[in-house]
C-alpha cells in the first residue's frame, strides 16, 4: 500500500524521473541503501521503485509506529521498527533477515538519521552506521544503492519551512530524481563494508543529483 500511495502522490508535488545503471535489469531480492536527506525521500525512493516494479519492505525509526493510522499501517505491511539504544534494537535485524529469507526487498537508511542542515540544497550522503554490514554479512544478501535527489526541495529546514515546502510544493513541482546502481556482493570485515557501500551510494546519489544540476554533485 504505501509504495503504491508514493507512485500516486509524489507525481502531484514534484516532477519525478528514474535511472538505473546500464544492465541493471530486474532487481534481485536484497538489501537497498539509500541516501536520507529530508522527511520526504522516503515517498519519493517508494515511488521510484515502485515504477522498477519493487515494493520494499522498510527498516525506519519506531517512534513511526506511533502515529495514528501510519503505525498500524506499517504493523500490517511486515514494515520493521528500528529501537535504537534500546533491548528491543537486535529485532530489528532479525526481522530483517526473515524478510530477506523470503526474497524481499529491504529497503533500509544507512545514515540513521537526517543531516541537520536547514537549506534545500543537496550534499553527499554521510557517514553510514554498522547495521548494514551486519545485515549484508549476516545474510550474504546483494547490496543495491540507490540515490535519491530533490526530496530536499519539497521539505526541508525548519518546521516551518518544512510545512511551507510542502505546502507550496504542488504550485512548484520540484524536480526529482532516482537512480538505482548495480547491486553489489560486499565481503570483508564490518569497516570495509560500510565503506564499499558508503562509496556507492555516493555514486548513485552524485548521479540523482547531476540530472537536477545541483552544483554539489558537478563539482564532484
Amino acid at each position: 500500500m504505501l509504495s503504491r500511495l508514493a507512485d500516486r502522490l509524489v507525481p502531484a508535488v514534484g516532477r519525478l524521473t528514474v535511472t538505473a545503471d546500464e544492465g541493471t535489469g530486474l532487481l534481485p531480492p536484497g538489501i537497498i541503501a539509500a541516501n536520507h536527506s529530508s522527511l520526504a525521500d522516503p515517498a519519493v525512493v517508494l515511488a521510484g521503485l515502485q515504477r522498477l516494479g519493487v515494493r520494499p519492505v522498510i527498516m525506519a525509526t519506531a517512534g513511526l509506529w506511533r502515529v495514528p493510522l501510519l503505525g498500524r499501517a506499517l504493523s500490517r505491511e511486515g514494515h520493521i521498527p528500528v529501537h535504537r539504544g534500546d533491548p528491543r534494537a537486535p529485532q530489528a535485524l532479525d526481522l530483517a533477515h526473515e524478510a530477506l529469507e523470503q526474497g524481499r526487498h529491504l529497503l533500509i537508511y544507512a545514515e540513521g538519521g537526517l543531516p541537520a542542515r536547514k537549506d534545500a540544497t543537496e550534499a553527499a550522503p554521510g557517514a553510514f552506521r554498522h547495521g548494514l554490514a551486519r545485515l549484508a554479512q549476516r545474510t550474504g544478501a546483494p547490496v543495491i544503492p540507490v540515490g535519491q535527489a530533490g526530496a530536499r526541495r519539497i521539505t526541508s529546514g525548519s518546521r516551518a519551512k518544512q510545512l511551507a515546502g510542502l505546502a507550496t510544493a504542488p504550485l512548484r513541482r520540484p524536480r526529482l530524481h532516482v537512480h538505482v546502481g548495480s547491486p553489489l556482493r560486499l565481503e570483508g570485515d564490518g569497516p570495509a563494508v560500510t565503506a564499499r557501500a558508503h562509496l556507492a551510494v555516493t555514486a548513485a546519489w552524485r548521479t540523482a543529483a547531476a540530472h537536477l544540476g545541483e552544483p554539489a554533485a558537478l563539482a564532484a
